[in-house]
């Protein structure tokens, strides 16, 4: 039976190349499943986590949004950051996100560092929905 390469890349390093039956990926529309001769096309990631299944078994990573690209039965994931799901810091995700929404309040849309706050909470409130699912 045919499998995916599945690679997720960072700026900083390559995080994985595995083979897998599936990839279920956070895409800018909602969760997208991508099986082995799935159409070519490209799309954004949303924080979220990055499911695997490779017979039968999944394993799962937090991906802190970027892009994807599916061609030729491989997924490559271009991540702003990743990191396997049992390695989240939760309290620090918690940590992060309280001290996001406290810059929040003091911001109006109008602010330039609206959206980037806007972002952190939403990073960090994915990362700690996916440490939830270990």
């Amino acid at each position: 039976m045919a499998k995916l390469t599945v690679e997720i890349v960072t700026p900083e390093k390559r995080i994985l190349t595995v083979q897998a039956d599936e990839a279920i990926v956070p895409g800018g529309e909602g969760l997208f499943g991508v099986r082995p001769g799935h159409t070519p096309f490209l799309s954004l990631v949303e924080p979220g986590t990055l499911t695997l299944i490779e017979g039968g078994r999944q394993d799962r990573y937090f991906i802190a949004g970027g892009f994807v690209e599916v061609s030729n039965d491989k997924v490559l994931v271009l991540a702003d950051a990743a990191e396997h799901i049992t390695g989240i810091d939760v309290a620090g995700a918690r940590r992060r996100l309280a001290e996001s929404e406290a810059r929040l309040k003091d911001l109006n849309s109008a602010d330039a560092r609206y959206a980037l706050e806007q972002a952190s909470v939403r990073r960090e409130a994915a990362r700690i929905t996916a440490s939830e699912n270990r």
